[in-house]
This record gives C-alpha cells, sequence and structure tokens, in this order.
C-alpha cells in the first residue's frame, strides 16, 4: 500500500482513539467519585450500598480500556510525526504516557481492593485517590506539555489549541488533590485533540482522492 495513503488515514485513527479515550477515563473518574467521594469519612463495613459497589466495579471494568485506547492514541500520535520527531521531547512523550497508564492501573487496583474488601476502611480509598491525583494526573500533566510541543514545533496541532495544552497541563500538574474533579481535565483536552485530529482527517480526504 502507498505509504501516503497510510499517513492520510494516521489523524482519523489517532482523533478516533483519543475521543474513545476521553470518554472512557472521564465515565470512569465520575463513577468514582460519585460512589466513593474523596475526603469522606471511614468507609466502614456497610458504607458502599450495591448501587455504590456496582458503579466502582462498572469504573474498574472501563479502565483497562481507556488505558488500551490510550496506548493506541500514542501510537498514532507518534506515526503521524514519524521520523520529524524530536528525539528528547519524544522520549519525554513515550516516558510520560507509559506511566501514566500503569498508574491509573495502579489506582484502579487499589480501588478494587475496596470491594474485595469486606471492612473497607479509609486507605484503599485515598491511596486510589493519592495515585490517581498525585501521580497519574502530573504523568498526564507532562504528556500534555510534551504533545503541545511536539504539536507546536511540527504545525501538527494549532497554536490556540497549544496554548489550551498547555494550560491544561498547568492545571494537572500544580492541581494535584487541592481540587477535585480536576483530573477530568486530561480526558477533557484528549477529547479537544481527537476532534482536531478527525477534522484533519476530513480535510485530507479530497487530496486522499485525487492520488493515484
Amino acid at each position: 500500500m502507498d505509504p501516503s495513503r497510510e499517513r492520510l488515514r494516521t489523524p482519523r485513527a489517532a482523533g478516533l482513539a483519543g475521543i474513545v479515550f476521553a470518554v472512557l477515563l472521564a465515565a470512569a473518574i465520575v463513577l468514582m467519585r460519585l460512589a466513593i467521594p474523596e475526603g469522606a469519612a471511614d468507609l466502614g463495613g456497610d458504607a458502599l450500598g450495591p448501587d455504590q459497589r456496582r458503579a466502582v466495579r462498572t469504573a474498574l471494568e472501563l479502565v483497562p480500556f481507556a488505558g488500551i485506547f490510550f496506548l493506541w492514541f500514542m501510537g498514532a500520535l507518534r506515526a503521524q510525526v514519524g521520523k520529524r520527531e524530536d528525539q528528547l521531547v519524544a522520549t519525554v512523550f513515550l516516558g510520560s504516557g507509559l506511566v501514566f497508564v500503569a498508574t491509573i492501573f495502579g489506582a484502579a487496583a487499589a480501588a478494587g481492593g475496596i470491594l474485595a474488601d469486606q471492612q473497607p476502611s479509609a486507605f484503599g480509598r485515598d491511596f486510589a485517590y493519592t495515585l490517581l491525583t498525585t501521580y497519574a494526573m502530573r504523568m498526564a500533566a507532562v504528556f500534555i506539555f510534551a504533545t503541545s510541543t511536539i504539536g507546536r514545533r511540527l504545525g501538527v496541532i494549532p497554536r490556540p489549541l497549544t496554548a489550551i495544552g498547555y494550560a491544561a497541563g498547568l492545571v494537572l500538574l500544580f492541581a494535584g488533590p487541592s481540587f477535585p474533579w480536576s483530573e477530568l481535565v486530561f480526558p477533557a483536552w484528549s477529547a479537544m485533540i481527537g476532534a482536531h485530529l478527525l477534522r484533519v482527517r476530513m480535510r485530507s480526504r479530497p487530496q486522499q482522492a485525487e492520488l493515484p
């Protein structure tokens, strides 16, 4: 197959993966925060009712798929950049993305311990939220910075979206656990990037039709 045709398909793959990841992660975060509020009193044996347990279980089932689509999103973005990428920034991009996935998986595993414990305590809840808000979201901030820098240098991401990316990265980097629900900034940014890449794909269709 013509390599130029493959390059034209890359924005669509990255865009779809970014949007699906954003929806899955946002849904998992909302379910977890509604079912197990951060900063609440110690849970106690009967604190988690059937509806709360069902919400946590659904969130835990969504997280692995969110991680898979994020890896696809990250890979499709790298494929679009190709050989033009700066090795230093690309290493930060790749490393922060992989650590982010590992950390959200760890947070999900910690939250899963709440369901397995017959008498859940605040430890599992606090540990899960610490992994999510203190570590995963700061890795997400680094990922946003790296992606925005690469996109700005190569002209893949427009300036307004680059500025939004840097602002989102600063929020995630410094907000941490002090600002509940701030972790939704990352899926919101991913959805915007995904939508932009899909628009790029739509604009490239006339060029693709002209290829022999």
